[in-house]
């Protein structure tokens, strides 16, 4: 099935035909949006009609004489100083519903990009040897969102975990268990989970005597060194560590519900053999120089306390690499060897300073242009009830699987409490406990926006009542549950119905989806999506409250277009709950 235009991109043209009629030399953008006064409102006479010096609500009577009316738009007013109020017709409504509704191919009508590119995805970045923590749940949720909404969109992602498997905190941990070789179980004799809560109790062990004995300090560095080197017994036990460390990476994105392939993982160790190069390159270029002994790059526009320029590190005058040669050769290499077209790192926004001179970095030397681009999507922090960082009552960082657990039993226990009513096995409560407390941390977190920090409540977030993914996942089930119901009627589209108001409501919500996919998508705004099906399924709960659908029955042909305006629903809040990683359980 071919892709289906939106109503408002219909209107638009023939807004913008009018507009062009009248005034040949302008650029006929008639900025349209929706309206709580109209179906649309175009507010771009204004700007036309400054540019023109005309008087905005003459030329606005002149653009609306030029308008046919008919099959899709209805009618057109002029409104306040020169804007346009648009309403169109309800064929023209349910026609294009009509539309989407007979794609099979899933996608509702919406078509993919133009012209689309490959996008490397960089998110969900734990460390090698320490177990994840609520810091980590941000990166993972929006990176996967992002992930999810490009591909829809045609989009080729390449997800890249960067996870921190290098550097002198592996020095400081080979060389403590090289010196104290009890302290660490084997594998074998302990679970993933538990192995990763002996490594993790080993390295803050091998911290404590790292920053307290600086005889250890310089045998830790030593070791360092010697991982670099390739030097066996090191890396041998070096990749236990990381072997480990992947198999609990995997049991709590399971939790989290998302996939993470094992060729995606792709660590700063990766890049190591590279730095050099991408050293040479810099300094050959000059955009990096020597100073005191360290190879650094420059910004003039950043600078510090004493306001003396910030370098950008990239070779310390001992020789060793630091984060910023690892992040410019893992540039070098998606541009290179992946072909990137952008580059979207899902980030701490702690890290933006570090991001910009990377980037620029990567500009001067050519590897970043405008044909491709790198974008830090910086996010804020998770916070708890007090509005500090979340931490337990003893002060430490929450664990992320911690969390996720209890999530999932308080969703639960709500699941579990009209279990009975709906005809849930003890089967189905267990998974849709698990849909309905993983999906609420996810739209606690994607429902705001992403540069902003937001407060940790699972009270709220397991709510039936307000934002939250479980209002949103009891909308599905009840859609789904009507749509059983309704027994001797199916969802059939009727073009020739008057609509009410909130059928109308409804139905221009549902063909904005497409649009507003884009949007969101283009602007890396998962919170764009949230808001859309929440709406979604605010307008469906007055559309059902003010338009009976089974009870009291109406006629015939008014119960199949309004099945089909609740199936579609269903469908729509599918979709759009899938983008943002979200199950939508049949029964709930």
């Amino acid at each position: 099935m071919a892709p289906v235009t939106s109503l408002s991109d219909s209107v638009n043209q023939q807004l913008g035909s009018a507009i062009s009629a009248t005034l040949p030399e302008a650029s006929a953008d008639p900025l349209l949006r929706r309206s709580d006064r109209a179906d649309f409102q175009a507010n771009g006479i204004l700007a036309l009609a400054k540019k023109a010096k005309a008087n905005p609500r003459d030329l606005a009577t002149q653009v609306v004489a030029q308008i046919v009316t008919g099959d899709v738009i209805k009618e057109v007013e002029v409104s306040g100083p020169g804007f346009l109020n648009v309403t169109i017709t309800d064929r023209a409504i349910t026609d294009n519903l009509a539309a989407r509704y007979a794609d099979e191919t899933g996608r509702l009508g919406v078509p993919y990009a133009a012209e689309p590119g490959i996008t490397v995805v960089d998110y969900a970045q734990p460390n090698v040897a320490k177990e994840m923590h609520v810091g980590h749940l941000r990166s993972a949720v929006i990176g996967d969102a992002l992930r999810a909404m490009l591909d829809f969109t045609g989009e080729k992602t390449i997800g890249r975990h960067h996870i921190g498997d290098w550097g002198t905190q592996f020095g400081m941990l080979i060389q403590y268990l090289f010196e104290n070789p009890g302290e660490l179980a084997p594998a074998a004799d302990v679970d993933g989970e538990q192995a990763m809560s002996n490594l993790n109790r080993v390295y803050k062990a091998s911290r404590v005597v790292f920053d307290s004995d600086e005889e250890f300090k310089e045998r830790a560095r030593k070791r360092v060194v010697a991982l670099q080197s390739g030097d066996k017994e090191t890396l041998d036990l070096w990749q236990q560590f990381v072997d480990e460390s992947k198999v609990y990476f995997y049991s709590v994105f399971e939790k989290l519900d998302m996939e993470i392939r094992d060729d995606e993982i792709v660590g700063e160790s990766a890049y190591n053999e590279g730095m050099p190069e991408t050293a040479r390159l810099l300094e050959e270029m000059g955009v990096a120089v020597r100073s005191e002994g360290a190879l650094v790059v420059f910004f003039d526009e950043i600078r510090g306390k004493d306001d003396q320029p910030v370098p950008l590190i990239v070779q310390k005058a001992d020789g060793g690499f630091g984060y910023a040669a690892s992040d410019l050769t893992a540039i070098r290499n998606r541009v290179t060897d992946l072909h990137a077209t952008s580059l979207l790192y899902v980030v701490d926004v702690r890290q933006s300073l570090h991001f910009k001179m990377v980037f620029e970095a990567a500009r001067r030397a050519g590897w970043l242009t405008d044909e491709v681009t790198a974008h830090n999507m910086g996010y804020g922090t998770v916070l708890g009830a007090d509005g500090k960082p979340f931490k337990t009552r003893e002060g430490e960082t929450v664990r992320l699987e911690d969390l996720l657990d209890e999530a999932v039993e308080r969703a639960t226990a709500v699941v579990r409490e009209k279990a009975e009513k709906v005809g849930l096995t003890e089967e189905e409560i267990v998974e849709n406990g698990r849909y309905v407390g993983i999906g609420a941390v996810k739209y606690a977190d994607l429902s705001t926006s992403p540069s902003r920090d937001y407060k940790f409540d699972l009270d709220q977030m397991v709510s039936l009542n307000g934002d939250t993914s479980v209002y949103l996942q009891y909308a599905y089930a009840r859609i789904r549950s009507i749509l059983r119901k309704a027994e001797d009627a199916s969802p059939a589209p009727h073009p020739e119905l008057a609509l009410a108001p909130a059928e109308r409501a409804l139905a221009l919500h549902l063909d904005a989806f497409g649009a507003m996919v884009f949007e969101a998508t283009a602007e890396y705004a998962p919170h764009k999506v949230a808001a859309y099906v929440y709406q979604l399924a605010s307008l469906f709960t007055t559309f059902y409250d003010q338009c009976p659908v089974i009870r009291p029955r109406p006629a015939q042909d008014i119960v199949e277009n309004r099945l089909f305006l609740c199936d579609l629903t269903a469908r729509t809040l599918h979709q759009g709950m899938a983008l943002l990683g979200i199950r939508t359980p049949e029964k709930l």
